[in-house]
């Protein structure tokens, strides 16, 4: 099978460039700056073991291939709020022999959230989600480091909305030879609602800096006891820390090849880098549209929400709101909440 990875950014660029490293038959995706460094010199891959330089075929769209095989994979990895234009451009792409993409190829959801898989559905046929246990990150145009180490990630998978086939076994064969661990599972949404809990701690990284302060951890534990709450009363089931905990055991150590301790997570790197999106909408925000549909009041992920995304559209400094400032106003955000309810009854 051939790899269309659409979003050659930090997760698409470790995925394809581990692919690539392995034997298999990449094409990436990318936009931009980073589209004409990868043009111009290829995919450097930063990894614990060295530096894997690969130069592969790199287009700004589904055009430049002509007709797609019929033996393509493509797999979404671009931020959830590029989704949208991603399946439009991708979805009517003809394949040989005929049809679209949409009608043949599987699309493989390689993203944080929940949201795309169901975006994707409704012009996709075939549909597979991804937890994404990969700490990477975008580097430089032309450069993504992938700090895991022996295994450069964990990639659960399974058909959406539920199930396996011999595709994603297929997928996930490829990818357990490429420095992954990638288990089949008939439930992959239920990991991946695991993962959107730790995700909700994205948007305080992003505007308060990497939580190593017992405040910031305090903060994030409150986050994530809305979100919890949300989706207990949505019936959503989702995976315990402790089943989390002994299926990555060790086989994930953070070794960035240059020493430096970790780094924030991917919506600290949007507003970093500057792009003028994040993707809070559909983090902090699936939790945010789950509590009014549920009656769950969720006051601490609507500010983050909101902060995030004003932090992106306003182009501020990531990390640059002192994190005694951020649990001041997630205080006033519940007070207020609390007086809202308090005079509605």
């Amino acid at each position: 099978m051939r790899y269309i990875i659409i979003g050659a950014g930090a997760v698409g660029g470790a995925i394809g460039g581990r692919l690539a490293g392995a034997g298999h038959e990449i094409v990436l995706v990318a936009r931009g700056a980073h589209y004409e460094a990868l043009r111009a010199g290829g995919l450097r891959l930063m990894t614990p073991d060295g530096i894997h330089p690969h130069r592969l075929l790199t287009v700004d769209g589904p055009e430049p291939l002509g007709e797609l095989r019929a033996d393509d994979v493509l797999v979404l990895a671009v931020k959830t709020q590029d989704s949208q234009a991603a399946l439009d451009a991708w979805g009517p792409a003809p394949v040989a022999g005929g049809g679209t993409a949409a009608d043949r190829l599987p699309l493989v959801c390689a993203q944080n959230g929940v949201e795309s898989q169901r975006l994707a559905l409704r012009r996709f046929r075939r549909v597979y989600g991804v937890c994404v246990w990969l700490p990477a990150t975008f580097v430089e145009p032309g450069v993504v480091a992938a700090a895991g180490t022996p295994l450069t990630g964990i990639l659960h998978l399974g058909r959406h909305p539920h199930g396996t086939d011999a595709t994603v076994r297929r997928i996930a064969a490829d990818l357990e030879k490429s420095s992954f661990e990638a288990p089949v599972v008939p439930d992959v949404a239920r990991w991946q609602y695991a993962k959107l809990l730790g995700n909700l701690a994205n948007s305080i990284e992003a505007v308060s800096g990497v939580l190593t302060s017992e405040v910031g951890r305090a903060l994030y534990g409150r986050v994530r006891a809305e979100g919890e709450a949300v989706l207990a009363a949505a019936g959503i089931p989702y995976v315990g820390e402790e089943e989390q905990r002994r299926t990555r055991g060790d086989k994930i150590r953070f070794e960035p090849f240059d020493g430096s301790a970790r780094g924030a997570g991917s919506s600290w790197q949007s507003l970093d880098r500057g792009t003028g999106t994040i993707e809070a909408d559909y983090l902090n925000g699936e939790i945010v549209l789950l509590g009014r549909l549920h009656g769950v009041p969720t006051p601490l992920n609507e500010l983050l929400q909101r902060l995030a995304n004003t932090f992106a559209r306003e182009r501020r400094e990531a990390g640059s709101l002192p994190v005694a400032e951020l649990v001041r106003l997630a205080d006033e955000a519940v007070a207020t909440h609390d007086e809202a309810a308090e005079a509605a009854e």
